[in-house]
């Protein structure tokens, strides 16, 4: 071991001693192949005193565990010295970033601290927020409290998440004529943050009887959130295995898909509008399809040779042509930023609330999404292919 190693392995003993440690994250797995692409390490306060919380992130799902803070430190050694090239550990005086190279030569670089403060290991005191921490079992079943009903330093950001969403989607829910029992169908659900949250603010926010699934290709999710579901007692939420694209689920009076990719996002869209639901709420995620398409032959073409202006045009020309094909299918649209952002790019919510069978300017619409495509060179949107209304 080096001396650059080794320095590094004492500031983490002493932030850890100190409690002075935000998070430890290790990436870079010396082996391309490992099932393991990175673990984020962070200090948690458990009945039985403090211990080193490890999330190990998987491809497609994280696995989390707690150790003493010696036996956890030995396992960071571990994996430094055998699996992985990087580590950045972020302490409450300063970041630290460590870099080993193929020939085992390490290098620190040492910055000033830029996290937030240590977060309190007590209960966090009361704020405005929407979904309540105390008591609440899938919180705590899907890692993003501690066993403390604490928010765990590493899942703050997704914690603000849920709550923004509720918030953006709540009052849109209290505006709608929703039959007694009616169908919520949540499409690619993935760990069920959100739809586990919807379920909690209508049901015990709202005192709704709403029937929620959510739908997830990958079946290990859809048996942990089926256990987790039956734990909190949301006995008419429940998650199924399929795709967006052949899912059955029969007219749902909302539905929802967020960061659907590419054309899923359109085939979710497609089911919601001829279900006629009466709330489409998606957030769109990797904008391929069109992005292909564009050819332009006009002034534009000076300012889209560049590859991000081009990447982002793209982005909002396909987001834009679905609110579009949403109003002329007599749905009252709106699009907005959904989270920060510093938290992800893909960042866009769209809603649609069903306010008429088809919008009366449904042809003006059309006539103006023909006349974009004609100015990108696009031939034409898959929501409208499915649709059948492309022009």
């Amino acid at each position: 071991m080096t001396h650059q190693f080794l320095l590094f392995i004492e500031k983490l003993k002493e932030a850890v001693e100190n409690k002075e440690l935000l998070k430890l994250t290790i990436s870079n797995p010396r082996d391309k192949t490992s099932k393991i692409k990175s673990i984020t390490i962070s200090i948690v306060k458990l009945k039985t005193g403090f211990r080193l919380n490890f999330i190990y992130r998987f491809g497609t799902k994280d696995v989390m565990k707690n150790y003493s803070f010696e036996d956890g430190i030995s396992l960071i050694e571990k994996a430094l010295y055998i699996e992985f090239y990087n580590a950045d550990l972020f302490t409450a005086n300063e970041t630290i970033h460590l870099a080993i190279a193929k020939t085992g030569k390490v290098k620190l670089k040492t910055k000033e601290a830029f996290l937030p403060p240590l977060p309190s290991f007590s209960h966090d005191r009361k704020k405005d927020r929407i979904i309540e921490t105390e008591g609440n079992i899938y919180l705590k079943e899907l890692g993003v409290t501690g066993s403390n009903g604490a928010i765990r330093y590493e899942m703050s950001d997704k914690y603000r998440q849920i709550n923004r969403y509720i918030e953006l989607i709540g009052p849109v829910i209290k505006e709608l004529s929703l039959p007694e029992g009616f169908q919520v169908a949540d499409m690619g659900s993935g760990k069920g943050y959100l739809t586990f949250a919807l379920y909690d603010y209508l049901v015990n926010t709202l005192g709704l009887a709403p029937e929620i699934t959510g739908v997830e290709q990958r079946d290990d999710l859809v048996t942990l959130s089926n256990k987790i579901a039956e734990k909190a007692n949301f006995g008419h939420l429940h998650f199924v295995q399929g795709t967006i694209e052949k899912s059955d689920i029969k007219k749902p009076d909302i539905l929802i898909a967020l960061h659907a990719c590419d054309t899923a996002t359109d085939d979710a869209i497609y089911k919601g509008i001829t279900s006629d639901a009466a709330l489409i709420v998606c957030a769109p995620c990797c904008h391929k399809q069109l992005r292909k398409e564009l050819n332009v032959a006009n002034e534009l073409e000076f300012i889209l040779k560049h590859g991000i202006l081009m990447e982002r045009q793209a982005e909002i020309i396909t987001d834009g042509i679905r609110a579009m094909i949403m109003e002329a299918c007599g749905y009252k649209t709106r699009v907005f930023e959904f989270i920060s952002t510093e938290h992800t790019s893909k960042n866009l919510m769209i809603t649609g609330r069903k306010v008429a069978e088809q919008s009366p300017q449904r042809e003006y619409i059309l006539d103006n999404i023909l006349k974009i495509k004609q100015l990108f060179g696009i031939g034409g949107h898959y929501l409208e292919r499915l649709l059948g209304i492309i022009r």
